[in-house]
């Protein structure tokens, strides 16, 4: 590389004596590097996680002058390097400069980091390549024709599951020319050159604001400053902000961002030293092309607008209890008390036996229930998690968005109905998995949990929506961890009544209404399996509404049949199981057919019976009517979230609230999301939710408000007369 030399290669710059001297000294250190390679710098430096080299970017440097140096880490794939702030973990790059009198080195400038988690915790570094730039200053004094030789020891730490401290020494020795103009660039550095301020901050942001709400922290930041050089205005598509000291706040946490009023505002949770960190650091934006830039970020500490504190992640106690207390309130949901009930029956059938055998078969029962029911979980948490790695837009309760899944969970209603009406006798196997049937053994109570989770996962509980949302940005062992608390929440109260007798001995006495109450149970049932119809109605149309209808059809035939032909002799059975098949795979086959069925316009202006008409959500629409001022309602929905239908038939389909919404002029955007909708998903994980319902409020002017989960027509009224003018709230 011309220009710039390794000790050992000094003497082709020097004539003389002088360079006859720095020959020879040459001549020696490259035998000496042959016999004890760690006598003498080299650069690079190769060590078994990473080669480091330092480099100039022109070919000589003119007295006065100030050249960039680049120290350059390419790593091992898996392994990394760290930020000026590491994070929670690590240590950055260091360097100690031998140089001559006069000659000054600047500080090592940090392209843009990522964000690396580690279990729980989170590291700010750099993966495969990180070019670190430095100002090299040559005094004006320096003698033209003399070179400049520097030397740069450097310590740095590469982790992947474990961290090796390493560190190498360089020489430089850079010509020297007359100030005629900048030197030539090294053509073999250029790239590493160009490529390295790119990522670097594309400039420094005045008039932030850290301040402290509730118990979290938000940041406030101009957002007309986040322009190009050109100046063009930035549609931000993701930000994050990276703390320029630890401390300041938890790396690996959540950090809600949304635009408003011209302020792109960041919700994050406060680190061990937030009231002492500076409060400064590197925010990173992506536009919405995929385009990423950098800003230098000095924030002041002061006053945030209260909806900041909305914003801020739960954190992982608050996640964890609202994901058990969420798990307790879905065992009401109409879908799975019938189930739950029909368990505590068998337990009461239970309670008569007496001894140690009969105690250890309720505990069983009990373990077998809540492993059924985290088995589903953990199976559903881990699918939901692979797929959003694998870049899908998904959230809770997707599975109802796939129509054969639908037809499916219908055909599953409908047959424990008619079992439980006592319309078939359909074997002891799939009686035991409706729960209804004692002595079952711990498969069928297992099968009852799979089950009840099965028809409770797409419900969302108050709560839920809050820490699923927040689990979804944690680490899968995390994540996983608070979707399998919500299992163990549904779980629950059925697994106390079996480890503690005297809580179930608090339950009816066995008799004749059980079999009374286990034929009432159906009806919940084929209520069930009737607003699956429905919900599919919403998904394909009447077209999907006649093939899950024929299937029902099929799927009675062939139980009827199956009944019919259990007593006939061999070869009369084996025809009657044949056809019996034949038409279960009918209604099977009809079921999948589903999935290729367009789903019907949404209609413009839909209206309810009190008069409160939505239009379709877009984020276009939502833009446009924020851009004029107008306040809007959002209502994320879907057919299959049983709280998301009470919320619209308590909350919003009062004539109070159709006069209100009038009268100031609301928008009322409604997203659906009983089909896939990537924008919905998109709109929920922003506000920190993974599922619906979620009602979100923008008043004309001011920072939008998110309302509870569980809706009342007052929380509506009061939201909307907050904003009329004059309103004191």
């Amino acid at each position: 590389m011309m220009g710039i030399c390794i000790a050992s290669s000094s003497s082709i710059l020097h004539r003389g004596s002088a360079s006859r001297g720095l020959f020879q000294t040459g001549l020696v250190l490259l035998v000496l590097s042959l016999v004890w390679p760690g006598l003498v710098p080299a650069n690079p430096v190769t060590t078994e996680n990473v080669t480091a080299r330092l480099v100039a970017e022109r070919m000589e440097v003119a007295p006065g002058d100030t050249l960039d140096l680049a120290l350059v880490f390419e790593i091992r794939p898996g392994w990394h390097t760290y930020w000026r702030n590491p994070g929670d973990s690590g240590d950055p790059p260091r360097i100690r400069w031998t140089l001559p009198e006069g000659v000054e080195a600047g500080p090592l400038r940090w392209p843009r980091p990522e964000v690396i988690p580690v279990g729980p915790l989170a590291n700010y570094g750099y993966s495969e390549r990180a070019v670190h730039l430095i100002a090299l200053s040559v005094p004006a004094q320096w003698p033209i024709g003399e070179p400049v030789h520097i030397r740069a020891d450097v310590d740095w730490l590469v982790c992947e599951e474990e961290c090796i401290p390493e560190s190498g020494r360089f020489d430089l020795t850079l010509p020297t020319g007359a100030a005629v103009g900048p030197a030539p660039i090294d053509p073999l550095q250029a790239d590493v050159f160009a490529a390295a301020r790119m990522g670097l901050p594309d400039g420094r942001i005045e008039g932030a604001v850290l301040g402290v709400a509730d118990a979290g922290l938000g940041l406030v930041i101009p957002a007309d400053g986040l322009s190009s050089e050109e100046g063009d205005g930035v549609e931000i598509g993701g930000a994050w902000f990276f703390a320029g000291e630890w401390g300041l706040i938890e790396h690996a946490a959540e950090q809600p961002w949304r635009v408003v009023d011209g302020k792109l505002r960041i919700g994050l949770s406060p680190g061990a030293l937030a009231d002492q960190a500076a409060p400064d650091g590197l925010l990173v934006i992506a536009d919405a092309l995929g385009e990423v830039r950098s800003y230098e970020v000095a924030a002041v500490r002061g006053p945030l607008p209260e909806d900041i504190a909305r914003d801020r992640p739960i954190g992982l106690p608050l996640a964890f209890a609202f994901a058990l207390l969420g798990g307790l309130i879905l065992n009401l949901m109409p879908c799975v008390f019938p189930i739950l009930a029909m368990k505590a029956l068998s337990l009461i059938n239970g309670l008569s036996g007496q001894g140690p055998e009969a105690a250890r078969e309720r505990v069983l029962h009990g373990l077998a229930y809540t492993a059924g029911v985290l088995f589903f979980f953990a199976g559903l948490a881990v699918l939901l998690l692979a797929l959003r790695a694998g870049g899908a837009a998904v959230g809770w309760g997707f599975q109802l968005q796939y129509p054969p899944f639908v037809v499916f969970m219908a055909y599953v209603f409908f047959v424990i109905g008619l079992s439980l009406a006592g319309a078939m006798t359909i074997g002891a196997r799939l009686m035991s998995l409706g729960g209804a049937r004692t002595g079952s053994g711990t498969a069928g109570a297992f099968g009852t949990g799979a089950l009840a989770a099965l028809v409770a996962a797409p419900c969302t509980a108050p709560f839920m929506g809050a820490a699923l949302g927040y689990a979804v940005t944690l680490s899968w062992p995390l994540a996983l961890a608070i979707m399998l608390t919500l299992g163990f929440g549904l779980a629950l109260p059925f697994l106390v009544l079996s480890l503690v007798p005297r809580f179930a001995r608090l339950l009816p006495k066995p008799g004749a209404w059980m079999e009374t109450l286990k034929q009432a149970l159906a009806f919940p049932m084929f209520a069930a399996a009737a607003w699956l119809v429905w919900v599919l109605s919403v998904q394909t149309g009447s077209a999907g509404v006649a093939l899950v209808l024929g299937g029902l059809v099929l799927l009675a035939f062939g139980l009827w049949l199956r009944e019919r032909t259990r007593s006939l002799p061999s070869a009369r059975r084996r025809w009657g199981l044949a056809a019996t098949s034949s038409a279960l795979v009918g209604a099977l086959y009809l079921g999948v057919a589903t999935d290729r069925l367009a789903a019907p316009m949404l209609s413009e202006g839909e209206q309810s019976a009190s008069g409160l008409a939505s239009e379709p959500y877009s984020p276009e629409r939502l833009a446009a009517a924020r851009e004029a001022r107008r306040p809007v309602f959002v209502n994320m929905t879907a057919a299959w979230c049983i709280t998301c239908l009470v919320n619209e038939r308590v909350a919003l389909s009062a004539s109070d609230v159709a006069r209100s919404f009038s009268d100031a002029g609301v928008l009322y955007l409604k997203g659906d999301w009983t089909n896939r909708d990537p924008a919905i998903t998109a709109y929920l994980a922003d506000h920190g939710r993974n599922g619906v319902p979620l009602y979100v409020f923008y008043p004309p002017d001011g920072d939008p408000q998110i309302l509870p989960q569980i809706l009342t027509e007052d929380m509506v009224l009061r939201a909307i007369r907050s904003s009329a003018p004059g309103s004191s709230g």
